[in-house]
């Protein structure tokens, strides 16, 4: 009768250390694709994978929430408007890939404000291996064959910064269910280099939980227990981007072979809407993003603005 008492006693506390321990990681993929907005919107920015991996940080400073480090593998893959056989000349956008690993630090201020620093080591090319995974990838499903990769960037070295700081506006009106937040990013390297700057506003189908516990910026994993944690709500973030360089579409800033390349039209107008949902352990949302039109050239008339899907999904760990 003892044992049982012991054998009990000890499933409780088990049960107790259990629930009672923070979900200090996550792991989890985005996957971007143009499809997921239209079966007959298929260019430019065609696909992106990545996969992450992020963790709480020890923090000391009395005026941070929480400190996070990450961790990402990604590809990005660029293609023109049309990548038929009869078509191979007649480009709108250069093909490109970019394959990278990054790490990076993001900050989540008491006062709900937000800094996330990372850093980007890659490549943009046929080191990338983007004409190998979209080639294979369409040859699987059965999809048309892809036609135009011998023009695609030559290979270029990806060394990139990129910083994103969000403060919250009117903090002194708080509402449970609408908030707003002005947002400002910057990219630095030789495959990226601009500036945007807009707003993001988030719109509750339930409370709004404080932005450094939620995962409109990757802030749900905690060191403190959270039990049945909900949030649902709507987001959208217009932004105004000043592009001073992007390799897929310029080439390498070191060499001039790439076999097709244009100008950039360095002011855009950026769009961001979406869905986001948590259930305890489970992040997932749904993004539609629309991009200004990136670039000029010869083909100018056929070139615009285009748009696609993201798709997030993540499983918080102890």
């Amino acid at each position: 009768m003892r044992s049982k008492r012991i054998f009990f006693a000890f499933l409780i506390l088990t049960a107790a250390l259990t629930f009672g321990q923070g979900k200090t990681s996550e792991i989890g993929f985005i996957s971007d694709n143009d499809l997921y907005t239209s079966s007959k919107n298929d260019m430019y920015y065609t696909n992106g994978l990545e996969l992450f991996y992020r963790f709480i940080t020890q923090n000391n400073n009395e005026k941070i929430s929480k400190e996070i480090t990450e961790f990402r593998i990604g590809q990005y893959l660029y293609n023109p408007r049309f990548i038929n056989e009869e078509a191979v000349d007649i480009n709108d956008r250069p093909f490109a890939g970019y394959l990278f690993a990054e790490a990076g630090k993001s900050f989540f201020y008491k006062s709900e404000s937000v800094l996330k620093t990372d850093f980007q080591l890659g490549f943009v090319g046929p080191n990338a291996l983007g004409q190998e995974l979209q080639e294979g990838f369409h040859k699987i499903i059965g999809y048309k064959k892809v036609y135009g990769w011998e023009n695609q960037i030559h290979n270029a070295l990806g060394l990139q910064a990129h910083v994103m700081y969000s403060k919250k506006m009117f903090p002194s009106k708080h509402n449970d269910f609408v908030d707003l937040h002005f947002q400002s990013e910057a990219n630095l390297g030789t495959i990226f280099t601009g500036v945007s700057t807009g707003f993001m506003a988030r719109f509750g189908f339930k409370s709004l939980i404080p932005i450094y516990d939620s995962n409109m910026h990757d802030a749900s994993i905690s060191s403190e227990a959270q039990s049945n944690f909900r949030e649902f709500y709507f987001y959208m973030a217009p932004s105004v981007n000043y592009q001073l360089y992007d390799a897929t579409i310029e080439g390498s800033m070191f060499n001039d072979t790439s076999p097709i390349t244009f100008d950039l039209v360095p002011l855009r107008f950026n769009g961001e809407a979406g869905l986001k949902y948590r259930y305890n352990n489970f992040n997932i949302s749904y993004s539609f993003l629309y991009r200004g039109r990136e670039l000029k050239g010869d083909v100018n008339d056929t070139n615009r603005g285009y748009f696609y899907g993201s798709i997030r999904m993540g499983f918080l760990l102890r």
